[in-house]
This record gives C-alpha cells, structure tokens and sequence, in this order.
C-alpha cells in the first residue's frame, strides 16, 4: 500500500492532464499496470463483469510458461557444460564464461552450475527483448494517444524461448522490434493483428540472419560446437526408431555426444535446441493448464497434434528408400524441434487463430499437417512448425469465412429461405 500511496499522491499527478510530464503519460501508466492492475474497471451493472481481463489472461499465459523457461536455463548451461567438461570444447568468450567460471565452474553434474550458466545467455535476451518490445510498445502507444496494453507480455516471453542461446543481442533486438512493427503494431496493435507477433520476428531473423538461427552449431553455447541435433540426425538417418525406445537409437556415424539419444531424451528434453522448445514434458505441464483455464483452445490443440499424426502415419506407409523423413513416427515429431511448443503456445495465439468452433479443427490440422509436410519433404528446412503456423495464420480468416458461410447455408435450408 506504501508504494501504491506514493504513486497516486507524488508521481501520477506529474503524469495526469495539467502536469508537467503529461505528455509521457502512456509511458508512466504503462509501467504503474505493471505493477497494479488498472482501476478504470466496469462497476455498474449495465455491464457484462468477469474476472479474467486482458491482463490476466496473458499473466495466466506467461506463468505457464515457466516450466519451459526453467528447464531450459538449466539445459541450456547443462549442454555447454557436458560439452566443455566431457568432450573438451572452450566456453564461449566474454564476461558470461567469466562469471561462471568465478562462480560455479563449468561442472554438468551441478544444478547450480547448469542453472548460472543458462541464466547468463538467457537473462541477457530476456532484457534485450523486453526493452525493444516497450520501446515500441510504448512509441506507438504514445503516438497513437492510447494506453499501452498487455500484450506484450506474452509475445516477449514467448519470443525468449524459440531462440538459439548465444545469438547476439542486436539481432534480438532487431528480431523482436520486426516482430513487433511489422507483425503488429502497423496492423493496429493488439487484437488487430493477423500473424503471430512472436514467430513474425523468429521468420525475419531466420531468413535475414540463417547462420544464427539454423543448423547444428548453434544451439550449444560453446565454442565450435559440432554436435548434430535430433531433427538434423533423423534427415540424415542416423536414428533407428525402433531401438530408439530403448535408448540405444544411433546408427553407425553419428556424433559422440549425442550417442545416448533416445526418445525419452527428446520428450524430457535433454537435447540441444531453442531455449524452451526442448521439454516436451515442460511444455505439456504450461499446456495443460492453459488448457484447464480455457485461456487455450483444445480444439486447435487437437486439430494440430490430429494433423499432425494423421500426415506422418501416411508417409510412413508410403515409405521411401532416399528419405529418411518418411519413417519418423508421429511421437518422434510431437518430441523433437519447436513442434510441442509450437502446439501449445503459438497455435492456439487467439488474435491470429481461427476464431469459429469448426474453423479451429481445421485451422489446428492445416498446422499439424503442413508442419510434417515441410520437416518430410523440404531436406534443407528439417523444422516446419514456424512456417505451418505462419501459414495458418494467414488461411484463418478464409477458414472462418467459409465455415460462417456453410452455416449459414444450413440455416436457410433448415428454415426453407434461399441461400
């Protein structure tokens, strides 16, 4: 109440209409809901009242995402330190080997040493982004004469997760401010646009910047890492599925350090990739209460993981001597890549989704099918879930268009009118 106290008697007067920061009001109030929710809330009963507002209907999405965000800190330093420690490869320079080199060492059997060293590449990108995003956020806002909402919130964090750990942070910055600009605000802002903000800004640094954000040197923060990832090792065959249950899933000629690859290690999440892609597991527990809430839809949700089983079993009976894509079965798909957090947290985006009932089954199995489509069929593009959202995001209106078009339809059979 002491802070609440001093801001409504010393600061936001400053703020409000006569003071002399008024002008910087949407900024002022975009930091003060931050903190507090807003007291401009309907009270009267000539309103339809609910709980769940805008604000905690994205604060609900970003704690869910806190399982994916804290296993992957501690992936994130564990890969660099199996790597550093085991098989002899060098930090990467700067002050982030330094710190944990002071502080914990580079040991893969310690929690802490895990954690400091995924924090030191993560932490980092999470302030970066932050700070692009309401800089934007608030420049438009600002421009525009309105308040700054909460949106953000949620395509920061989500932006935070789909990213190599140790892309620079300009092109963080450039990624989410793409993101932002392009996939949102020149559309409108909030609720107005109709890509996903998030994956908008991961497309740009893909095709702008393809060195930081593809292949299998990336993902782990050491130097010269070489290791082949698991998407990248099912393209070139190295995976026998069947054993792979067991854990003893390599063929002959794949890297050393991802010899004990197994699928448990793809749904747990002991494997290089995006900082919170990895956990299929971690992923799925956000999921499900996202789910429970109602905040997600499980229709989308059924609709890709559907798409995405039904695609994979028929090439998996058509089957092909030259690709070894053809023969991954649908559980290598929902664990391996961005496919799972995909699912979860991108898909089911409600601005950029199908917005009918029926449109949301077909909107999640355009997703689910296009995503094994571009891993099976496009050799040099292994993931497929960014760009399959992408391009449901732009099918969605169509898809909701015909859907209202074939009830109406229905309607005017059933009630004998012309349609």
């Amino acid at each position: 109440m002491g802070l609440r106290n001093y801001l409504d008697k010393k600061v936001a007067p400053h703020f409000h209409e006569g003071g002399k920061y008024e002008k910087f009001y949407t900024f002022y109030e975009m930091f003060d809901t931050m903190l507090y929710s807003p007291d401009s809330v309907t009270r009267t009963a000539a309103h339809v009242r609910d709980g769940l507002d805008l604000k905690r209907i994205m604060m609900t999405v970003w704690f869910c995402t806190f399982p994916a965000i804290l296993f992957g800190l501690w992936n994130t330093g564990y890969q660099a330190n199996l790597q550093i420690a085991e098989f002899g490869a060098d930090p990467l320079g700067g002050w982030r080997s330094d710190l944990v080199a002071a502080l914990t060492g580079f040991d893969p059997a310690s929690i802490w040493a895990n954690v400091l060293h995924g924090a030191v590449y993560y932490v980092p990108i999470l302030i970066t982004v932050y700070l692009g995003g309401f800089i934007w956020e608030g420049l438009f806002a600002w421009k525009r004469g309105h308040e700054v909402n909460e949106g953000f919130f949620v395509t920061g964090i989500l932006f935070t997760l789909i990213l190599p750990p140790s892309i620079p942070l300009w092109q963080v910055f450039l990624g989410i401010s793409f993101g932002v600009v392009i996939g949102k605000e020149v559309f409108g802002g909030t609720g107005k646009n109709f890509l996903n903000p998030a994956l908008v800004g991961r497309a740009f640094l893909y095709f702008a910047y393809p060195a930081q954000m593809s292949g299998d040197t990336v993902w782990t923060a050491v130097d010269n890492f070489s290791g082949a990832t698991s998407l990248s090792l099912a393209a070139s065959g190295h995976l026998d599925y069947a054993a792979s249950l067991t854990g003893n899933a390599l063929t002959e000629g794949a890297a050393a350090a991802t010899a004990s690859l197994s699928w448990m290690n793809t749904f747990l999440g002991n494997i290089q990739g995006s900082i919170g892609e990895t956990s299929t597991l971690a992923i799925l527990i956000g999921g499900a209460a996202l789910l429970m809430t109602k905040i997600a839809s499980w229709r989308i949700v059924l609709g890709v993981f559907l798409g995405m089983v039904g695609m994979s079993a028929l090439f998996n009976v058509i089957g092909s001597d030259s690709n070894a894509m053809f023969s991954m079965p649908w559980y290598w798909h929902l664990s391996v890549g961005g496919f799972a957090f995909g699912m979860i947290f991108m898909a089911t985006d409600p601005v950029s989704a199908s917005m009918t009932n029926t449109g949301k089954y077909i909107f999640g199995a355009l997703i689910g099918v296009m995503t094994v489509l571009i891993r099976v069929i496009n050799p040099a593009f292994p993931e497929g879930i960014m760009l399959a959202i992408l391009f449901g995001n732009l099918c969605a209106p169509l898809i909701d268009y015909f859907v209202t078009q074939a009830n109406i339809r229905r309607r005017l059979r059933r009630t004998g009118g012309e349609a």
